[in-house]
């Protein structure tokens, strides 16, 4: 009986990983609308293959990647993500042109006391401009460092650059 409790909440906890929830997503809904300046867009899924989702370094699932798409036309595409804090995790959106450049980076929740600061606009624009084809970015090299937000910092550059390796393997796929 207790094994089959701990694979039952095994399952839910995995499950509830694989989908994004729903304040996050509303949360990059009007982030999107915001960025490109449109009322309405529809959002199509990316579907990756499990057999190369497990050689990718971002985990791909049925919500997080995605097609943006407004009166029929591609105007880019979109990623939700989460990177680890010092205690806790937060949820971030990557927002690409169609050449899958970034455009924009967004903390969309941030859970911790301190190290708000990865929240900034300002901070945030260090990623855009960046491809899969651009090198990987380098802490204090590349990304200026946050006193008291280290940890974090760390992470969404790790977070990207991940994401970068990923998209290029989609990209060599076919998949994008």
């Amino acid at each position: 009986m207790m094994n089959y409790i701990s694979i039952m909440l095994f399952c839910l906890c995995f499950s509830w990983s694989l989908t994004v929830p729903d304040k996050v997503v509303k949360k990059a809904n009007k982030e999107i609308t915001k960025h490109y300046n449109i009322n309405e867009f529809d959002k199509e899924t990316i579907i990756v293959p499990e057999e190369i989702n497990s050689k990718t370094t971002s985990e791909f699932n049925d919500e997080n990647l995605f097609r943006i798409i407004s009166e029929s036309e591609l105007i880019g595409y979109g990623y939700i993500g989460s990177a680890e804090a010092k205690v806790s995790t937060f949820d971030f959106l990557v927002l690409f042109d169609t050449d899958m450049i970034i455009v924009k980076t967004k903390v969309l929740i941030y859970r911790e006391e301190y190290g708000g600061e990865i929240s900034s606009k300002r901070w945030l624009k260090q990623f855009n401009g960046v491809s899969s084809s651009s090198p990987e970015l380098i802490y204090k090299q590349d990304i200026i460092p946050i006193s008291g937000a280290t940890i974090s910092v760390r992470s969404m550059t790790q977070a990207i650059n991940d994401l970068l390796k990923s998209i290029k393997l989609l990209q060599e796929q076919e998949i994008l």
